[in-house]
């Protein structure tokens, strides 16, 4: 069975070569690309499409890559000693067992989302690069080897916030999620709302695209806001007349959606200065 676009998802042509590519070679699909894109949702829509478990393992600044494999909780262990448990005779007792592990050790093949890859240090990827390519893992504190029955389907994302090392890069099979052009973001938002008016979508979109080319917009809107947005437009029952950008002021409309940050929002009023004082 092989990925291509869902009920709840769209993907591109080239996207849905680069997943099934991939799953082909056996290798970890590197998924870049802006914030809001979808690159998370892609391996949920990857795990419903092939109709395998998903494990997510979300990274964040403070997340190790040993914590993927598991953690020994040593002053767990010691506390017990000293209150005479008897689960100290064990040390599986205190071993948790991380997302990879529970990747590995799974009796079906499963999906593994490793998200946001890039928030973590500079080490990180380095030290799952064994781990990845042979499946394997050793367990010092039973002495035993974690192998995988099944190579699991691994999608890792990053949001491009700092460079991945070559030899983990080299591992990777590499997708850049470009952000869509208005026909494919039209289909996404169908997909959403598949009752919106298609001179609603027209004229929204039109905005939409018309504000991320602004010069000098800080955080351009992405594909989440602009359904966030668009979610807002059709509960206030808005019309594309609405729309219409007032001319003393820049913003588009309920613009809190798309806008997230005070120097753009500064940006459009500047805009609305300047184009009121050429008239």
């Amino acid at each position: 069975m092989k990925f291509a676009t869902t009920d709840g998802y769209v993907a591109t042509e080239d996207l849905t070569v680069a997943v099934n590519a991939a799953v082909t070679l056996q290798r970890p699909l590197l998924v870049n690309g802006e914030p809001g894109t979808g690159k998370t949702e892609l391996a949920r829509q990857v795990a419903q499409a092939l109709n395998l478990p998903l494990i997510e393992w979300h990274v964040k600044s403070t997340t190790k890559a040993h914590q993927g494999l598991y953690e020994y909780d040593a002053v767990g262990r010691l506390r017990d000693s000293q209150l005479g448990d008897a689960r100290v005779n064990d040390v599986r007792n205190y071993i948790r067992k991380g997302k990879l592990w529970q990747a590995f050790e799974a009796d079906n093949r499963v999906v593994l989302l490793i998200d946001e890859i890039d928030k973590a240090d500079i080490e990180f990827p380095n030290d799952l690069l064994q781990e990845l390519d042979r499946m394997e893992f050793h367990v010092y504190e039973t002495g035993e080897t974690v192998r995988a029955h099944l190579r699991p389907v691994v999608i890792i994302t990053s949001n491009n916030e700092k460079d991945l090392p070559d030899a983990f890069l080299r591992r990777c099979f590499f997708h850049y999620i470009r952000f869509p052009d208005p026909e494919t973001l039209a289909a996404i938002v169908r997909v959403h709302f598949p009752g919106i008016k298609d001179a609603l979508l027209t004229a929204a979109l039109t905005q939409f695209f018309e504000l991320r080319e602004v010069p000098g917009l800080k955080k351009k809107p992405s594909t989440s806001e602009v359904l966030d947005w668009l979610r807002l437009l059709l509960a206030e029952d808005l019309a594309p007349e609405d729309l219409r950008k007032d001319p003393r002021s820049a913003l588009p409309r309920l613009h809190g959606a798309l806008l997230k940050n005070e120097q753009d929002v500064q940006l459009f009023e500047r805009l609305a200065f300047m184009a009121r004082g050429q008239r």
